[in-house]
C-alpha cells in the first residue's frame, strides 16, 4: 500500500497524530478513537493493524498490553515527495518573515 492510500484515512491520521505524542497503549488509542469516530474498538485495532502491517506504527508487547509508536520511517517517503512543492509555500513564508521584521522596526 502507498503511504498517501494509509494516511487518507483520517481515522488513521488521528491515531499517528495521538502517537505523534509518544507511544500509547492500544485501550487508549481505542477509546479516544472510538469516542471521537464512533467505532467499535475491533474496528480501531484493524487500523493499528494496518498502520503496523504498513510500517507506520511499531507495537511493544507489555505483559497483556500492546504498546504503539509511531515509526517514521515512512513518513520520510511523503516528506520527499512533498519536497518538490514546497517552493510553493517556503517563499511566501519568507516574505511574511520579512514583512514582520519591517513591522518591528517603526
Amino acid at each position: 500500500m502507498h503511504a498517501f492510500d494509509i494516511l487518507g484515512d483520517p481515522v488513521r491520521r488521528r491515531i499517528l497524530e495521538l502517537l505523534a505524542d509518544g507511544e500509547l497503549p492500544a485501550g487508549s488509542i481505542a477509546g479516544t478513537i472510538g469516542a471521537e469516530f464512533g467505532i467499535s474498538q475491533p474496528a480501531v485495532s484493524q487500523h493499528l493493524r494496518v498502520l503496523r502491517d504498513n510500517g507506520f506504527a511499531t507495537v511493544t508487547v507489555d505483559g497483556t498490553r500492546r504498546l504503539y509508536a509511531v515509526d517514521p520511517e515512512p513518513l520520510r517517503e511523503i516528506d520527499s515527495w512533498l519536497d518538490r512543492y514546497r517552493k510553493f509555500w517556503t517563499n511566501r513564508l519568507d516574505a511574511l518573515e520579512t514583512e514582520l521584521h519591517r513591522g518591528r522596526r517603526t
